[in-house]
């Protein structure tokens, strides 16, 4: 395999089963966390097709430089994987504004700023792939993570137009949408907000619970999914998006059913607020 990956956010999760996997099928890698320490390992195992990068993807002058240096390294980035971001846990009432901003400078405008930072060099070979890591929780919103969700909207909607802008440059774009994963995502990457209001017991705190205390027992599979990535983006026709797990397709399906309910029962108001047709 001549592909060269860029993976951020390799320390735990997604990135590092994604990472090991490519490597195993003798891909090229550049595996980049906020501290190097935490991809040593990876890189020592495969000397020849990894190449370790320090990288916070909320500085700008760090995924410059770490662009430059792999194409510096490589020669080119033929596949880009947002994976980097963080979670959080609260009702929309009780979240922090300085945490959430956090969340959306990690998972919508780092994700953003890494892919243009990538482009020009896509653009330059007429080809690549995109590939953004977003949630289920993109397509479907949950009580007690709504401003998590919020992200992952936005970065479905992101990729769905850049989709768009790109495909006539040979450049494909996938968004990743998984249920739950035994990643790391429940744990320590994602805060709680400090105030609790006592009326959303039933509804965010119950939810929030609920995802925290199934952490570790989740029924998604991070090295099947690590596999999943790399059959779609080897595909002729990859997906532009891509559902992992058998709760994701659940529950988008549920959503397209409660979408086309909602059309149907409210077409003649949608369409009666245009101005008549001509006759």
């Amino acid at each position: 395999m001549n592909k060269v990956w860029f993976i951020t956010g390799c320390s735990t999760g997604f990135g590092r089963a994604l990472a090991t996997e490519l490597l195993l099928q003798n891909y090229k890698v550049v595996v980049t966390a906020r501290k190097m320490s935490d991809v040593e390992d990876i890189v020592a195992a495969n000397p020849n097709n990894a190449f370790a990068i320090q990288l916070d993807v909320t500085k700008q002058a760090e995924i410059a430089a770490a662009v430059e240096k792999a194409l510096a390294h490589f020669g080119k980035i033929d596949v880009l994987v947002n994976n980097a971001g963080i979670g959080y846990f609260g009702a929309i009432e009780e979240s922090e504004d300085a945490e959430v901003r956090k969340m959306f400078e990690i998972n919508v405008f780092g994700l953003a700023n890494m892919t243009i930072a990538v482009l020009p060099s896509m653009r330059k070979q007429r080809s690549g792939h995109i590939v953004n890591i977003a949630s289920v929780g993109g397509l479907v919103g949950f009580p007690g993570i709504g401003y998590y969700n919020a992200t992952k909207f936005a970065v479905d909607g992101l990729s769905e137009s850049l989709s768009k802008e790109v495909a006539h440059l040979g450049i494909k774009v996938t968004v990743v949408c998984p249920s739950g994963f035994r990643t790391d995502w429940a744990g320590r990457s994602a805060n709680n907000t400090k105030t609790s209001i006592d009326d959303y017991a039933a509804s965010a705190h119950q939810n929030s619970d609920t995802i925290r205390g199934n952490s570790g027992r989740q029924p998604g599979d991070p090295v099947r999914a690590a596999k999943a990535i790399i059959k779609a983006v080897e595909a002729e026709n990859p997906p532009l998006r891509l559902l992992l797990g058998a709760n994701a397709l659940k529950g988008a399906r549920l959503k397209l059913d409660l979408l086309k309910t909602n059309y149907d029962t409210w077409a003649e108001t949608t369409e009666g607020a245009d101005f008549p047709a001509d006759n």
